[in-house]
């Protein structure tokens, strides 16, 4: 594991603290190929081993936390039944980094200003490992599913709109 090599983030800390193992895998990030996809295809990955975070807040419990496959799309109605609200919407781009600490294309489910209900796609626990951002744009950690529920409470729930 080259870690060493790499700058610490808020996300890799959390993982150093709590023992678990990940690898990192950097690209090229630029603005107008922000999208998870965009990840998927500058690192040569399945988009299914890729997932983003996005943030919403429910009408009951504030902000919540989901990860869902880079080439999917949240199902709203099935966030908000998962999370105990009867409505979530996504918050904005700008209000991104007041809220978690992170920008947008560099939101990782660890390491957040607060520890918010999280929830995982079901399709990641399936898998032996998965990449999420490591807090930084164009910085992606590889790390187990299992281990990165264990460190944000997680539950793996469905998540995506069925096509």
């Amino acid at each position: 594991m080259s870690k060493e090599k790499h700058k610490k983030t808020n996300a890799l800390r959390i993982l150093d603290t709590h023992h678990i193992a990940y690898t990192i895998d950097e690209y090229e990030w630029s603005e107008e190929r922000g999208q998870g996809v965009h990840v998927a295809d500058e690192l040569g990955l399945d988009e299914k081993e890729v997932f983003k975070t996005l943030v919403g807040k429910g009408d009951k419990t504030g902000y919540v936390v989901f990860c869902i496959p880079v080439a999917e799309e949240l199902d709203m109605k099935q966030a908000a039944r998962v999370s105990g609200n009867k409505s979530v919407e996504l918050i904005h781009v700008k209000d991104l980094l007041g809220i978690t600490g992170y920008l947008r294309g560099g939101c990782s489910p660890v390491g957040m200003k607060k520890l918010f209900p999280t929830y995982f796609d079901e399709t990641m626990q399936a898998q032996e490992a998965v990449y999420v951002s490591a807090g930084l744009r164009g910085m992606q950690m590889h790390v187990n599913p299992q281990d990165l529920q264990s460190v944000v409470n997680a539950e793996f729930v469905p998540l995506t709109m069925k096509h």
